[in-house]
């Protein structure tokens, strides 16, 4: 679990090697501290297969609306630099596998 800005998104998310799994969130999201367990057991158990990362979007709304986040959490999977998944709200084990397409 890696907490990004916007200098690291290139190299975070767009050029990664493996598929990354980008979480939208803010300080006041309470969803989105509940979920932080869940995701850092599923970051544990896809270990090289997924990347998860988190970009706060309070803090950094520029990236945000680059991408249309209206709701928090939002979810975006990346793979080779193209959005592959989005999921907005809080989610479950079987929905990160569905997905992100990888078991933990």
């Amino acid at each position: 679990m890696l907490d990004i800005t916007p200098e690291m998104f290139d190299a975070e998310v767009l050029k990664a090697d493996t598929p990354v799994l980008l979480e939208f969130w803010a300080p006041w999201c309470g969803i989105c501290h509940t979920m932080k367990p869940l995701l850092q057991a599923f970051a544990d158990g896809a270990k090289d297969r997924v990347k998860l990362v988190f970009l706060n979007a309070q803090e950094y709304p520029d990236v945000a609306n680059q991408y249309g986040i209206m709701a928090l959490p939002t979810f975006l999977v990346f793979r080779n630099g193209e959005v592959i998944g989005q999921h907005v709200g809080s989610l479950g084990e079987q929905d990160l596998v569905r997905l992100t397409g990888v078991t933990a």
